[in-house]
């Protein structure tokens, strides 16, 4: 059966495709997108949908409201999967699954120094160094990191800590490092440990004790006992993690993944193993916009994790995936080694599946009975505000300051689903009296919806809220209520959340945007809601103010001095590694910073330090 609107013929424009890999996009006739996908020979894909093979109905549904295709030509089976990656993530097709994680993956960090450090680390690498991962918890993370610290006393402290230390901390009395801050260590046995760890991170285990057993026979041969006993240990303690940690009886590489589905809801567990050693779990609920197949939602899941994700040497599955080939060739340029994807499997690797679906079964129960509570609450703030139906969107504002200081105010977001975190926003509010909470607010409102007003797009899904929760009284919600009015805003239901007595959580007043206040109790479903999103919009302020009265104090205890410019500030900051490293520094050690004299030094000691300023001379 053939698919389209009346106008597009699919049948016709699959046979003008090329034959060579590349992506392919679906759209309706409101030029809305449909569908993403990528083909390892487009003519042969996107011909098959318009064959007369049976479909899906879903597939079904699709096609009849495709009035136009876009290709794109790739070199590579493996661009195609990066490219489609990149699209559904950028443009969220509406019959795509969408893999949606919130939070950035764990890594560890080996930094790129001359007396390099070992760190957990999360968000953009920006730090220049190794980054080894992902690893599916922070748990696993800071396992490893204990783990390399013991093995090879790798520092882990702060660059301004260990620019400023005079004599070991405690990590050195503990062996857990060799102190390189004091030079207990010399540069190239430092820089050996270091390669070492590299090795052992790589899942590189038996070459590095290969070498190691050569090393200690040398020691050995040179009548170096002491450091021949040494990398005996070292060795010691890596075969006993082996012994411990081996699969099939070898240290093994891979990635374990089991999806679940009740009806539409699906769970992706991800259980991993480098180098033998057992990572841990991760959990991951895709959107899976009606797709009701397993096999096509763990297939995407593939695709699209393992696109940003450097894949292991191999990857365990509870089912065959669609296109299976073709995303193993992919993942095996991608990572530029042999990468395998195997379903039917015996023995361990049977009993790590049966764990991962094990697993997965327990997380999906738990999310959608957390889901079946989400959507009683958002049906309880429904009736309660006379919605006409449940609200698609809330968001909530809260102002944070201390005395005026730093005023931050913060706009959260919460779909059916939950907090939509990244779509949360701050406002560092300025041009105000300090302390006045309602220009505040009339402020951070005018500048949340100006630009939906601006950009002529109030009639997108989602751009405006259906219900708008400010955090605070009568006063707080008229400003609110100014702001939308001069904006020409409507169409969005205000609620204002005043504290209950004694600030007691449950004894909440909602002000309502016709004047009448209630209370609904500690245990109302809708009042439960309320006070999440407005607890987690209280949270995201709380946090932006800090980070910038910190930032604020940090700075001015330098501006308050004579004679510190932003160029001399900036280089204090940046010798010392911030305002902790010059505090802990000397006034002869700030005085070797470029720029600084042995009298400005005294000034600046004194000045972080609370003591008598000496009299300013001449720098």
């Amino acid at each position: 059966m053939s698919g389209g609107t009346p106008d597009f013929d699919g049948k016709a424009y699959a046979a003008r495709l090329s034959t060579a890999p590349g992506v392919y996009r679906m759209y309706a006739a409101d030029d809305s997108l449909l569908y993403v996908g990528k083909a390892g020979a487009l003519r042969k894909r996107v011909g098959s949908y318009f064959s007369n093979t049976p479909k899906a109905p879903r597939t079904l549904a699709m096609l009849a409201q495709v009035a136009r295709m876009d290709v794109t030509v790739t070199r590579t089976e493996a661009e195609a999967l990066l490219l489609e990656n990149q699209l559904i993530k950028s443009l969220a097709p509406r019959y795509n699954v969408l893999l949606r994680d919130d939070k950035s993956y764990p890594y560890v960090l080996l930094t790129d120094q001359d007396w390099p450090r070992i760190a957990f680390h999360r968000g953009p690498r920006a730090v220049p160094g190794r980054y080894f991962g992902p690893y599916p918890g922070v748990t696993a993370v800071r396992e490893t990191l204990n783990l390399m610290q013991k093995l090879f006393k790798i520092r882990n402290c702060e660059d301004s800590v260990f620019r400023n230390r005079s004599r070991p901390c405690l990590q050195y009395q503990i062996g857990r490092c060799s102190a390189p801050c004091v030079d207990l260590v010399a540069a190239d046995e430092y820089a050996e440990s270091v390669r070492r760890a590299g090795l052992f991170l790589d899942g590189r285990s038996d070459e590095l004790t290969g070498e190691l057993s050569a090393a200690m026979e040398v020691a050995s041969a040179a009548l170096d006992f002491e450091q021949a006993a040494r990398l005996r240990d070292l060795i010691a303690a890596i075969r006993t993690l082996q012994a411990r940690q081996y699969v099939d009886g070898r240290a093994a590489d891979l990635d374990v993944l089991a999806c679940v589905m009740q009806g539409s809801t699906a769970c992706v567990l991800l259980l991993a193993f480098r180098d033998g050693r057992n990572l841990g779990t991760r959990t991951f609920f895709p959107k899976t916009n009606g797709e009701d197949s397993a096999e096509e939602v763990l297939g995407a899941f593939v695709s699209q994790y393992y696109a940003e994700q450097t894949p292991p040497a191999e990857i365990v599955l509870d089912r065959q995936i669609p296109d299976a080939a073709m995303i193993e060739s992919a993942l095996g340029v991608s990572a530029n080694r042999k990468v395998q994807l195997k379903w039917n499997v015996r023995s361990e690797r049977a009993g790590y599946l049966e764990l991962a679906r094990r697993n997965a079964e327990i997380a999906l129960a738990t999310e959608v009975s957390s889901r079946s509570a989400q959507t009683a609450r958002s049906e309880a703030v429904q009736q309660l505000l006379g919605l006409p139906e449940p609200a698609k969107r809330i968001e909530c504002f809260d102002i944070s300051h201390t005395m005026g200081e730093a005023t931050v105010a913060s706009c959260v977001v919460f779909d059916a689903s939950g907090p939509v975190r990244s779509q949360y926003r701050r406002f560092n509010i300025t041009g105000i009296e300090p302390g006045d909470d309602y220009a505040a607010m009339r402020q951070a409102i005018e500048r949340r919806f100006r630009r939906a007003v601006e950009d002529h797009s109030a009639e997108k899904p989602g751009v405006l809220p259906d219900v708008l929760l400010i955090d605070g009284g009568a006063g707080q919600l008229a400003q609110a209520r100014a702001a939308l009015a001069d904006l020409g805003v409507d169409g969005v239901v205000l609620v204002g959340v005043a504290k209950g007595e004694e600030r007691r959580a449950g004894h909440e007043t909602l002000i309502l945007d016709d004047g009448r206040e209630v209370r609904p109790g500690a245990a109302s479903p809708a009042l439960q809601l309320i006070q999440q999103v407005r607890d987690e919009a209280h949270r995201f302020a709380i946090t932006g103010h800090r980070g910038k009265r910190q930032k604020a104090r940090m700075t001015s205890k330098l501006e308050d001095i004579a004679g510190i410019g932003p160029r001399r500030r900036a280089s204090l900051l940046k010798h010392f590694g911030g305002l902790a490293g010059l505090k802990a520094a000397g006034a002869d050690e700030i005085a070797r910073v470029d720029g600084i004299n042995a009298a400005l030094a005294e000034r600046i000691y004194a000045n972080l330090h609370g003591l008598p300023m000496p009299t300013p001379g001449n720098e």
